[in-house]
């Protein structure tokens, strides 16, 4: 069985089904989920574990795992419409997504998964976009495809829709909130069954979540962890692209907005990063290539299995920091640099 940097192998099938197991407990999220893993060793370990801790946690009635029998019919129903599912520790989980502090333990997509290891960017907006900012997203949509990457979205309506037609032909990812089986918006079926066909949908939630607000910021941070960089096109000051642009910041990911009138109530998302400084002022799909190129590649995890990583030794650490002090150096100068700044540019963990 193959391991990695952590020692820890790809799941086999007991595992790999108790890892889903695991995160369609009660309680448990992705972040939970990974100290569990980092404490016991296996999810099957930490599912024994969790009445005992539950109850130590002061819980009236013990925390019930989810059932075996729940857990291989959710399989079950992914695979009856032709849906994969994918476990945090496998080859096919998404390398750039598993550097992310909360990435999701498991993902079920449907389409060509292996679409989620290419080299992507983002393109976010608003949902009421105009005709212009539509054409200009469907425009670097096509222009990104041709200059070699995969282009992610929500699937939303307005800008999210407009960049999914431009990269269809050459391959999208469409992240959605609610379950595999679930089309929303109902406007956008017919493009979610086009992007099945070249593309692929991809979700974190179970087989049957009925879409809700409170779905969306938490897809968000798929969206922007699933890309190396992520373009803002029209997005009003509260607008939930501006959760995507900020995520991808958190994440050490690039930030990109295409600037507009500040007479135009849709420009004011994109001018206001832009005017922080936490954005790249770009005009086409060309500069946001140039950059991404320029950067000499991301530092990221090769392995998913580094979501449950062991504790550093004494003997891993001087190795560490001797990789990351020539990165860090080359960022610094004599105008003084802030440390988020440096974190996020050259892509190390914030303790490094």
């Amino acid at each position: 069985m193959p391991t990695s940097k952590t020692g820890q192998g790809s799941p086999n099938a007991r595992e790999r089904l108790d890892r889903l197991r695991l995160i369609r407990t009660e309680n448990v999220g992705p972040i939970t989920f990974r100290d569990l893993m980092r404490r016991f060793g296996s999810a099957g370990a930490a599912i024994d574990a969790l009445p005992e801790l539950s109850r130590r946690g002061g819980r009236r009635r013990p925390l019930r795992p989810c059932t075996v029998a729940d857990a291989q019919a959710e399989q079950s129903a992914v695979e009856a419409i032709g849906g994969i599912m994918i476990v945090v520790g496998e080859p096919a989980y998404p390398p750039q997504l598993a550097a992310i502090e909360d990435a999701p333990p498991v993902l079920t997509t449907l389409g060509h998964p292996s679409l989620l290891r290419e080299r992507a960017v983002a393109i976010v907006g608003a949902r009421n976009a105009s005709a212009n900012g539509q054409r200009l997203a469907e425009r670097m949509a096509s222009d990104l495809s041709d200059e070699g990457f995969i282009v992610v979205s929500g699937l939303a309506l307005g800008i999210d829709a407009a960049a999914h037609r431009g990269s269809l032909a050459k391959g999208t990812v469409a992240v959605i909130a609610g379950g595999i089986d679930q089309v929303y918006p109902p406007a956008n079926g017919a493009l979610r069954r086009d992007i099945a066909e070249t593309g692929v949908i991809v979700t974190e939630s179970r087989y049957g979540t009925v879409p809700q607000a409170r779905h969306f910021p938490a897809r968000n941070r798929i969206i922007s962890g699933l890309s190396l960089g992520t373009v803002v096109i029209e997005a009003t000051r509260h607008s939930g692209s501006l959760i995507t642009a900020r995520q991808a910041l958190d994440q050490g990911r690039e930030v990109f907005a295409i600037p507009g009138s500040p007479l135009y109530p849709r420009a004011a998302g994109p001018n206001g990063l832009l005017r922080e400084g936490a954005a790249h002022l770009v005009e086409s799909a060309s500069d946001v290539a140039d950059i991404l190129n320029g950067m000499g590649g991301l530092h990221i995890r090769e392995s998913s299995d580094e979501r449950t990583p062991e504790p550093p030794t004494l003997e891993t650490i001087p190795k560490e920091l001797d990789e990351a002090r020539p990165r860090i150096l080359e960022l610094l100068s004599t105008v003084p640099t802030p440390v988020d700044e440096i974190v996020r540019r050259c892509q190390f963990s914030s303790s490094r």
